[in-house]
């Protein structure tokens, strides 16, 4: 059995790769060949949290485990298996795993559903997850402007120096207003935006929130919407705060709801469309599997 570094991820897993991987994925999803279970959590008294999701495809199977504490940050493995006798194969250390698998999921849903001639991108947010949520989008169109912000300047302008054509926006209406896609990554309780500022055409990725009382999302941008792209509508419902919390205040009906794996693509350039992501199992062993077969060939 193989232990996989950081590093070795880093290594052989690149985003258009990642991307492809997704793409093969939610096929599977959408032809019911995978199974996968969603993510569960074990929270002690000392604000220890251990997280743990599964899921297998015809190769192979095995879960994610990551512990988390608001003092020492967060811990990620995943262990793989081969499905068809059950062998042990890896021990992966899977944080840059999963930034980059997540970031792939939002490349696959903004190639689906971003107007083909999108060119401007806000990001809202600079932490953990929002340098590989560029480069997905970053992958799929050909970008010329890319705003963020986030509520430290330094930080934001740090990472729009990262990027050819980025800058600081010296508020989240500044990055928003005009932006052909829209992406949320951020750990906020409540809505870190406008609806007003979206534009009629604008795709928009919401990554940051995976707990049914967190959310990004402002309720009026789920009316707006034409369609709402969800990984999993299990996992929705128990963990789309950006969608429960809006529904269950009334705010918005619950309509224009679809899995990812189900959506064939944009139908009209003046819709705004939504992916909410939460992150699957699936994800993680479609990643893990190959990332394994590289290392295994020598890469």
């Amino acid at each position: 059995m193989r232990y996989i570094t950081e590093a070795e991820v880093q290594q052989v897993l690149d985003m258009p790769r990642a991307i492809g991987l997704m793409r093969e994925a939610f096929g599977g999803l959408a032809a019911r060949s995978v199974v996968n279970q969603p993510r569960r959590r074990l929270i002690l008294p000392t604000g220890s949290v251990l997280h743990y999701m599964a899921a297998g495809n015809a190769r192979y199977y095995g879960a994610k485990v990551y512990a988390t504490n608001p003092k020492t940050g967060a811990h990620f493995l995943f262990l793989l298996y081969r499905a068809e006798d059950a062998a042990p194969l890896a021990i992966i250390e899977a944080s840059a795993l999963g930034q980059i698998r997540t970031g792939a999921a939002s490349g696959f849903a903004t190639d689906l559903l971003a107007r083909p001639e999108a060119e401007t991108l806000a990001i809202i947010g600079s932490g953990y997850q929002a340098e590989t949520q560029v480069a997905a989008v970053a992958a799929v169109r050909k970008l010329k402007e890319i705003r963020v912000w986030s509520r430290n300047p330094q930080h934001r302008e740090a990472f729009a120096r990262k990027f050819k054509g980025g800058r600081a926006a010296e508020s989240a209406e500044a990055a928003i207003r005009g932006a052909d896609i829209v992406v949320t990554a951020t750990n906020a309780k409540e809505p870190v935006f406008e609806a007003v500022w979206v534009a009629p055409g604008t795709h928009i990725n919401a990554t940051g929130s995976n707990q049914s009382n967190r959310r990004e999302l402002p309720p009026e941008i789920l009316s707006r919407a034409a369609l709402i792209a969800v990984d999993s509508l299990e996992q929705m419902e128990m963990e789309s705060g950006d969608l429960l919390l809006a529904r269950n205040e009334g705010k918005w009906n619950g309509d224009g709801v679809l899995e990812l794996a189900n959506v064939r693509g944009r139908t009209n350039p003046a819709d705004i469309t939504i992916f909410k992501s939460n992150g699957l199992a699936i994800e993680d062993v479609a990643a893990a599997g190959w990332v394994y077969e590289q290392m295994q060939a020598g890469a």
